[in-house]
């Protein structure tokens, strides 16, 4: 399962915020935090928008069914989704979690290192942002949190019958293109 950490740095990546990521002079990371030349991906921060666009599947899953999928995803209750997964060697990663895990990380680490911190934590201890990303999972496709096209429109068309169904109440698909995301505000980076 593709750690909380990962799932921020791919929710930066989709949002325009990769180079954020890390303040200088800390090195390049790649989006699973590995070295560029080991993982033969791009860094984060030399990443031309000429290379090929790079793709995320999420779900918002019911209030029924989101802390089930959060605490045990292959409960038999969500096996028609985890079935769909496995297929596509695909894993559901939450996003509220995955942004605490940042915060507790900045919090250790120190927040100077993590600019993204106050934006973070003010998602978090808001009430309604926390109710809307304890129901929203971003979807890794073979321990990648962004991958090609094809992957995401095979795993978007095998789920997409599952929508409104009382499990999965939305399904996008997400890209790294800066230009379709927003930025932080100002005020919390």
């Amino acid at each position: 399962m593709p750690s909380a950490i990962h799932t921020l740095f791919a929710a930066m990546a989709l949002l325009g915020l990769a180079e954020a990521a890390r303040t200088e002079p800390a090195p390049a990371a790649t989006i699973d935090g590995q070295d560029g030349a080991a993982s033969g991906r791009p860094e984060i921060r030399s990443m031309k928008m000429s290379e090929e666009l790079r793709y995320q599947i999420r779900l918002n899953i019911s209030d029924d069914y989101a802390e089930l999928a959060r605490t045990d995803p292959q409960n038999a209750a969500l096996a028609p989704i985890a079935a769909i997964l496995a297929k596509h060697h695909a894993a559901l990663s939450n996003q509220f979690d995955a942004f605490a895990h940042y915060v507790a990380e900045a919090e250790k680490q120190g927040v100077e290192h993590f600019p993204l911190y106050k934006w973070t934590k003010a998602t978090i201890e808001d009430p309604v942002k926390k109710a809307k990303h304890v129901k929203s999972f971003s979807l890794y496709v073979e321990g990648e949190e962004v991958y090609p096209k094809a992957a995401a429109d095979a795993l978007e068309a095998d789920l997409a019958p599952f929508v409104g169904g009382g499990v999965v109440e939305k399904l996008s698909k997400h890209d790294t293109d800066p230009a379709h995301n927003p930025q932080a505000p100002a005020h919390l980076r």
